[in-house]
């Protein structure tokens, strides 16, 4: 299984809006590396779902029902969207803040690269952000 970040603005589509959905199709990717990432993605993986410019904090996680197929919401063959659904709130969020300062996260793509709106991440930072949740 591998591991996901995705991010949407809470006003535009929050977890709460996701939760009551109970599944949706993430849309609206025009980045290649954030496709690419999508493409990659399979039924099973899970993704944190990150609050991106309000909030800054990853506050839950979705599983990955369906791969990735042609983004309806465009003609364009080169963008695609994935299905998600929730899986699972964290027991707290974990800020941005929390996670620049926590030096094993240091090389999270969320911290290096904070602009791709749909980024790998690896199990031991995984691992780490569920403790950090937990904690």
């Amino acid at each position: 299984m591998n591991h996901w970040l995705i991010k949407s603005e809470p006003h535009k589509y929050s977890w709460e809006q996701f939760n009551k959905d109970g599944r949706t199709m993430w849309d609206g990717v025009r980045n290649f590396a954030a496709r690419n990432n999508l493409r990659a993605m399979k039924e099973g993986d899970l993704a944190f779902f990150y609050h991106s410019n309000e909030g800054k904090d990853i506050v839950g996680i979705a599983r990955v029902v369906k791969e990735s197929y042609q983004d309806p919401t465009t003609t364009d063959p080169n963008w695609l969207v994935v299905e998600f659904a929730p899986f699972e709130a964290l027991k707290k969020s974990v800020t941005l803040e929390q996670i620049k300062a926590e030096p094993s996260l240091k090389s999270m793509e969320l911290v290096r690269l904070g602009r791709l709106s749909v980024s790998a991440v690896k199990p031991e930072e995984f691992d780490k952000v569920l403790e950090m949740a937990n904690s």
